[in-house]
């Protein structure tokens, strides 16, 4: 079965989260063994991501975006200690 150009577009983006997470874990990486806490490259991630995305869509989009962000921190998305079955 050939796939779909939508689902082509899904596996592309998929594909470059895969590559974006791992440039920010070498990212934290390089923070961590350079000394920086945990808590300010955090701190320095959410700034920067809150400024790109308020440029890119303008912060009634970033709103909404921080609200769905919530919304999935609540229901454990991103918990360390969350398993995915």
């Amino acid at each position: 079965m050939v796939p779909s150009l939508n689902e082509i577009d899904d596996m592309i983006v998929h594909e470059k989260m895969q590559v974006a997470l791992e440039y920010q874990n070498e990212a934290w990486a390089d923070g961590m063994a350079d000394g920086i806490e945990p808590e300010i490259i955090a701190d320095a991630a959410f700034a920067l991501a809150m400024r790109e995305t308020i440029r890119i869509h303008g912060e009634d989009s970033a709103e909404a975006i921080l609200e769905s962000l919530r919304e999935r921190m609540l229901a454990g998305e991103f918990s360390p200690k969350r398993i995915v079955q």
